[in-house]
């Protein structure tokens, strides 16, 4: 799936490697700069330190003269402009409008599939009838300071706002893009190589039961609960320890502590 970052006008060489670094993080290297204020912005200390280890991105990156050399190749634009304009493309958050593409793409391609007969496969990419295999995204960003100039704006699909505070809405223009990149990539499936949660082993219901009656004696011997009168007590601890899906080590602690409390002097009644 072709997809483009570019940053137009960029006036801090810190926020250029933040970018790369943003981009590493959600799987994109794609990285074009519009008339940058450093010509050397990609080779910068200070780029080369916030990009944090994503030098790759970096040593990809192009530097072009002009928004249109930017978008060779990418047929969907989007524009991040927080502030509202009176003319332009229709307004969306980042995740509103991603899904909202994707299922677009994803309609396109069942159509496809079914005019020529075929069954798809729903584990592969989008590449027929205007999908991801034939439409190039583009995630547009303006100067820190201006933000995107109207022009710039007029020509993408859509402009994308983050919510934020309404009171204090302004966003680094790094954490702007690893916001951006982060919506997208959930939208397009996320990563599938999660790492595993680790299998904890839970008790069973046997040791819980045993457990549960080494604190009935425990409880009886401190007088907290009483056998004549044990009323529902039992029952709800019993409910508790099921809630917690106690492991075996967990249930040798509550036994050691039911264990202690037998050796102490008995309650006086």
């Amino acid at each position: 799936m072709k997809t483009r970052f570019v940053l137009i006008e960029t006036s801090h060489a810190g926020n250029v490697g933040a970018a790369a670094r943003a981009m590493k993080t959600m799987g994109f290297d794609d990285l074009v700069l519009v008339r940058p204020r450093w010509a050397n912005v990609l080779r910068r200390e200070e780029t080369i330190q916030r990009a944090s280890g994503a030098l790759d991105v970096l040593a990809k990156a192009r530097i072009v003269d002009s928004l249109d050399e930017a978008l060779d190749g990418i047929s969907h634009l989007c524009a991040t402009a927080m502030t509202p304009r009176d003319f332009g493309p229709p307004a969306s958050t980042p995740r509103e409008h991603f899904a909202a593409l994707v299922q677009s793409w994803q309609k396109q391609e069942l159509q496809a599939y079914a005019a020529k007969g075929l069954e798809p496969d729903l584990n592969e990419n989008l590449t027929l009838a205007g999908g991801p295999g034939e439409c190039g995204v583009g995630l547009l960003f303006g100067c820190e300071r201006f933000g995107m100039a109207n022009e710039d704006v007029y020509r993408c699909n859509v402009a994308l706002r983050i919510p934020s505070n309404p009171q204090f809405g302004s966003l680094n223009l790094g954490a702007a893009i690893q916001l951006v990149a982060y919506e997208w990539r959930q939208a397009l499936g996320g990563f599938t190589d999660a790492l595993p949660s680790a299998h904890v082993q839970r008790a069973d219901a046997q040791q819980v039961a045993g457990m549960l009656g080494h604190w009935q004696q425990a409880l009886e011997h401190v007088g907290f609960l009483d056998p004549a009168a044990p009323k529902k007590l039992m029952p709800r601890l019993n409910q508790l320890f099921n809630r917690a899906q106690l492991s075996p080590e967990e249930i040798h602690i509550l036994r050691g502590i039911a264990k202690a409390m037998l050796r102490s002097t008995p309650a006086k009644h």
